[in-house]
Formats: structure tokens, sequence, C-alpha cells
């Protein structure tokens, strides 16, 4: 049993099954990333970890011992875009959860969203809008936004897709660093192999219609990070057994 578990999901649509029987767990502090092709199913799953759906059948959604099964606002979920307000200050968008949830006042709210932006590499930042932010800012703020908002877990959907590669290696690297830092349990959906690879503790591979958990997979690579991992031996292994997994499906 881990920090999160989601037992036995089932979902369907229309009277078409996208998801069946999906179990999966998330220990405190891990990042296990959800891998699989487009249309397997895991915007469903996620859809359902966070609240905002159901499943078809008894399964549940367990998060600390509680059943959180269809009650949205317990987990926090970062979709693709970064969805910050653009007539909002960066200072305003990443404090808002801190009001809007947790009802503090809005001078509070600020002065502790404010302590975290040296750590997240948003120094200067707290007075700019949205549009004055680069792709990698923009995200950073969107993830510390979901970090405030968070209860230890969160749920990030290809949250670096949309970056150019000298920027999305980039984010890498901090985004590792700032997690061994504040130590948030995550489940990250990606498309990208070796950013799975790279990030992840764990990695689920979704296959199949309706999708099914095919294959966990332990990523065995010392953290943090060694420079150049990705061009590694064992790296290199990773990615050619989760291509050969994913060739199968």
């Amino acid at each position: 049993m881990g920090y999160l578990n989601a037992e036995n999901i089932t979902r369907s649509f229309d009277g078409v099954r996208i998801i069946e029987n999906v179990s999966i767990h998330l220990n405190e502090g891990e990042i296990v990333s959800l891998l699989g092709v487009s249309g397997g199913g895991k915007t469903t799953l996620f859809n359902i970890l966070s609240g905002l759906d159901t499943p078809d059948n008894d399964g549940k959604v367990m998060l600390n011992g509680k059943d959180i099964t269809g009650k949205p606002g317990e987990i926090s979920y970062m979709l693709q875009k970064d969805l910050l307000q653009p007539h909002y200050t960066v200072l305003d968008n990443v404090a808002l959860p801190l009001i809007v949830k947790n009802g503090m006042k809005k001078k509070d709210a600020r002065k502790k969203a404010e302590g975290y932006f040296a750590s997240f590499g948003l120094d200067g930042a707290q007075k700019k809008y949205p549009h004055q932010l680069s792709g990698g800012m923009k995200q950073r703020a969107a993830l510390l936004r979901t970090y405030l908002a968070s209860e230890g877990v969160a749920l990030l959907d290809e949250p670096f897709s949309a970056l150019d590669t000298i920027t999305r290696s980039s984010i890498h690297k901090w985004y590792l660093d700032i997690m061994k830092e504040i130590k948030l349990s995550t489940l990250f959906v990606t498309h990208d192999i070796e950013e799975a690879i790279l990030l992840s503790d764990r990695i689920y591979i979704l296959s199949g219609k309706p999708g099914k958990i095919s294959d966990e997979i332990i990523i065995d690579l010392p953290k943090p990070r060694p420079e150049n991992v990705t061009m590694s031996e064992a790296f290199l292994q990773y990615k050619r057994m989760i291509i050969e997994k994913i060739g199968q499906i």
C-alpha cells in the first residue's frame, strides 16, 4: 500500500470501456510516471484520481488511508497548459490556491507563496505578469501553485511537453532538484520515454484498449542523476526495454 492508491479502476464512456481494472500506487515522496500511447486512458485515470470523475465499478481512490473517490480538491492536478491568469501578477497567481482553498488572507497568502520564489527560480518575477515570462518560467510558476495547493500529492499531465528541447532539458534538472527539496509525491503523465526514465523512481506502462497496466518498471539509477546519465548504458538499457514493451502493445 502506498500513500496514494487507486484500486480496480474501470471507466467507460458511451458504452466504450476506456480503462479496465487499473490499480496503481504512489509512495510518499516518490515520482512515478504513467507512460503509454495516445488514447490509452491516461487522462481518464487522472480525472478519476483527482476526483473530477468517478469509476464505473466499486473501484476506489485512497489517500493516506482516506477514501477520496469522486472528491475533487484532495489532490492537486497540473495540466499541460499553465493556466495562469493573465491579469494577475505571478505572485497573485501562485498565491491564489492558498486564498481559495485554504481561506488565507491575501496578504498572508502572498507572504507564504513568496517564501518559495527563490527555491523555484522565480525570484524577481513576483510583480511580473504571465505574458512577461518564458515558457520555462511559466511552468515553474504553475508547479509552485500546484505544490501550494497540494496535500503532499500532485498529478502532472505532460507539464513540459510544450517546451523546446533546450528549455526542457534545463527544467528537468531543476525539477529533480526541487523535488528533492520539497518531497512532493508526484504521478506524472508523459509520452516521452527518456523523460519518464530520467525523472521517475518507477514507471507504469498503460497499454491496450481498454487501457490496463501491462508493466511496472523500477528505475534503479542513482539520485541525484549524474551528468550525462541519458548517455549511460544503464539508461539506454531501460530505454530499449521500454521501447520493446510499448512495441508489443
